[in-house]
């Protein structure tokens, strides 16, 4: 773990490790208690999930700002939406106790120009943010007070430096297949980085990356950091808040999930399966990665699945990065013979 906590650093430590395409960040995704949790509780859950990472590698955490998203679907929610608390103090919290630092999520649907500053300066100054994902509308039909593409704006011209990200949704791409464009152009609006929604869907996974880096080369723009999530599922239920989150989950592995013997170990072994064809999907492609690990339930089971797939995961991301640089190192000196 790093040992500097990154509130004494006037900027992000993130920033530096990004521009490494010969390393993997890794990161493990949570989300802040709920609003009718005390603040001692609070602190509890904060230090049960710390004493789960202990003996992990990991170069920070993710803070999810969870929203009820119900003009997305007319399908109802399998689990019904609780608000929790600021994702700001609970990002402040996991820094103060890991020392390691933290993406804070933020959607801006709800949010004007100046509160939007206003929570911008907050962030900083009194949580020591300084790592954010910005999130839109999870609906077009949605009445936006503040565009996606105007917060970007805002934040690159903030007097404060944060290190922004944006989302990836491979579904997206699927559906519209313009996925590429849009992480391009949230580059070019301030975004260093990229996390992606779950993934089940490998090969949608490999179509946006593969036309991703493509677009990047023929356009001489250097491919962001992308951080691939993948989230362990151990009961029909979850399987179907994963659904409902829009995850796309072809039929066949919802099926394998379903009709296993242990689904959870099932879904694991499929997560380890989706990284691996990813990774010799794309290993020509010099794009930068890395990993996000989560559990979208509560239940124990499902948390201690995401420690072991943590780990699997990172395991086969340092061997393909090791390969990587092999090739790498093979190619540059024949070039130089």
């Amino acid at each position: 773990m790093v040992n500097q906590a990154s509130a004494t650093n006037a900027e992000s430590e993130l920033r530096v490790r990004y521009n490494d395409i010969t390393r993997g960040v890794y990161f493990i995704g949570t989300t802040p208690p709920k609003t009718n949790t005390p603040l001692d509780e609070v602190e509890g859950i904060a230090d049960r999930l710390v004493n789960r990472i202990k003996d992990l590698a990991i170069d920070g955490l993710i803070v999810y700002d969870i929203q009820d998203e119900v003009s997305r679907t007319k399908k109802p929610r399998p689990f019904p939406f609780k608000s929790t608390h600021d994702p700001r103090y609970y990002s402040s919290l996991l820094n103060k106790k890991t020392g390691c630092p933290v993406i804070t999520y933020k959607s801006v649907v709800q949010s004007e120009t100046e509160a939007f500053d206003e929570w911008l300066n907050e962030a900083w100054h009194e949580y020591q943010v300084r790592d954010i994902v910005l999130v839109g509308s999870p609906s077009a039909k949605n009445e936006v007070s503040l565009p996606l593409s105007t917060a970007y704006q805002a934040l690159a011209e903030h007097q404060n430096n944060f290190f922004t990200g944006g989302i990836m949704i491979a579904e997206r791409h699927a559906k519209k297949g313009n996925e590429h464009a849009r992480l391009i152009e949230k580059y070019q609006q301030g975004c260093n980085f990229f996390i992606s929604q779950a993934i089940y869907d490998t090969q949608a996974t490999i179509d946006i990356l593969t036309r991703y880096a493509i677009e990047c080369k023929q356009d001489g723009i250097k491919p962001q950091r992308i951080l691939l999530t993948f989230s362990p599922c151990g009961s029909a239920k979850t399987l179907e808040f994963i659904e409902w989150l829009g995850v796309s989950v072809p039929e066949a592995t919802s099926l394998r999930i379903l009709n296993a013997t242990n689904p959870l170990h099932e879904s694991i072994k499929m997560c380890c399966n989706s990284l691996n064809q990813i990774l010799d999907a794309v290993v020509e492609y010099d794009l930068p990665l890395g990993l996000n690990i989560e559990s979208l339930t509560n239940r124990k089971e499902e948390i201690d699945g995401s420690i072991l797939l943590y780990k699997l995961l990172r395991a086969s991301m340092d061997s393909h990065l090791a390969k990587h640089e092999f090739r790498i190192l093979q190619r540059n000196t024949i070039a130089a013979q």
